[in-house]
């Protein structure tokens, strides 16, 4: 049975003092699971708008929650932790209002390409000063394509969200269900106002024949199309962070748990890029140094019933350091499941390999079969 979107439209109340976020509207989406495409991390930016007097464009990419000081002004007026257009006018005094078609626009490059599942629209904070209505459409452009590539009349977009209204101070969720693989989008609020952030939720499809350039790769990297399908913790951070780019900046940009008061222990499970062999792994605990993991162990299988095979033994981590480990051979696999004893944390998990001959078929056929 599919369940309907949350959704959220109309002022919400001024701002009466107090915790800015008490009245905010938000839901539980059902996509939020997947990767950001949008996230910075991974090399998403704000290309072009056509308009952000009041405030830029590029704030909508911000990772953190959006920031509200009711004291904070500028010469242009009130400056907000969003992108924020100036208010459109009419033609002239017998025609103030803007027409239906009068809108504003901002190009969003994706950090990486994929299928998108859901789209977050959120207007925290723009509280009569947000869109009356949103829309978003893709496309899939080869390359490092400028913003005037972009606009020209040659480039296919595809709607992904048609004209909606959303409401003010919310978190305005879109299911998608566009199976096609997208590496732009062009954000339109109709007529004007203000988006605080911009989340784009989906699965990273990567380019196959740079993959097979590479050679060698990291196979559950989020940008090379790995992902986490679950994970027995989410308490402190998500476990999405463990397969992002770069190594770890500070604690919460890693995955820790709470603290366990029974037996078991923490686990992450992973789906890599299509079928591969794994040939060296890093596990990474920068940062986490009261807190990491005491020991760690790496299980692979082949297919969804395929059997869990021990690639790498129940081992010592030590705080705040990148562990590497060569492996003298590993079967075939397309899942790897890392526990974690007893409880606690990673930073980063890196599974250096190649795909295997079946992989790189099957990856190839469906970056055709998405419009790659």
């Amino acid at each position: 049975m599919t369940v309907a979107t949350p959704s959220f439209t109309g002022d919400a109340n001024p701002y009466g003092g107090g915790d800015p976020y008490a009245d905010y509207r938000t839901a539980d989406f059902d996509f939020t699971h997947f990767a950001d495409l949008a996230d910075r991390r991974l090399g998403a930016g704000v290309i072009a708008a056509n308009d952000e007097f009041f405030a830029e464009r590029e704030n909508m990419l911000r990772p953190e929650p959006a920031e509200f000081d009711p004291e904070h002004f500028g010469h242009k007026g009130k400056i907000m932790d969003g992108w924020e257009t100036r208010r459109r006018r009419g033609v002239g005094a017998e025609q103030p209002h803007p027409t239906a078609e009068d809108h504003d626009w901002a190009l969003v490059r994706l950090g990486a390409p994929g299928v998108v599942r859901g789209i977050v629209i959120d207007t925290a904070h723009f509280r009569g000063n947000y869109p009356q209505a949103v829309s978003v459409e893709a496309t899939s452009v080869p390359g490092s394509p400028s913003p005037e590539d972009l606009l020209s009349g040659d480039v296919k977009w595809t709607t992904l969200v048609p004209r909606t209204a959303v409401g003010g101070h919310a978190a305005n969720g879109f299911a998608v269900d566009v199976e096609q693989r997208f590496t732009h989008l062009r954000v339109n609020q109709h007529p004007d106002g203000g988006i605080a952030r911009l989340r784009v939720y989906g699965e990273v499809v990567p380019d196959p024949a740079w993959l097979a350039t590479l050679g060698t790769f990291d196979l559950v990297a989020l940008e090379n199309g790995g992902q986490v399908e679950d994970a027995s913790d989410r308490f402190y951070s998500p476990a999405t962070n463990t397969i992002q780019p770069g190594r770890s900046r500070k604690m919460d940009d890693g995955w820790e748990t709470r603290r366990r008061r029974d037996k078991g222990n923490d686990w992450i499970r992973y789906q890599l890029v299509e079928q591969s062999e794994i040939r060296a792994v890093e596990i990474d605990t920068a940062y986490l140094k009261g807190n990491s993991a005491g020991w760690a162990a790496l299980s692979v299988k082949d297919g969804e019933e395929g059997e869990w095979v021990q690639i790498l033994p129940r081992t010592r981590l030590q705080p705040d350091t990148n562990h590497r480990f060569v492996l003298a051979s590993a079967p075939a696999a397309t899942h790897v499941r890392i526990d974690i004893f007893p409880d606690g944390g990673i930073s980063r998990l890196r599974l250096f390999g190649s795909l295997t001959e079946a992989g790189a078929s099957r990856l190839a056929a469906r970056h055709q079969e998405l419009g790659g």
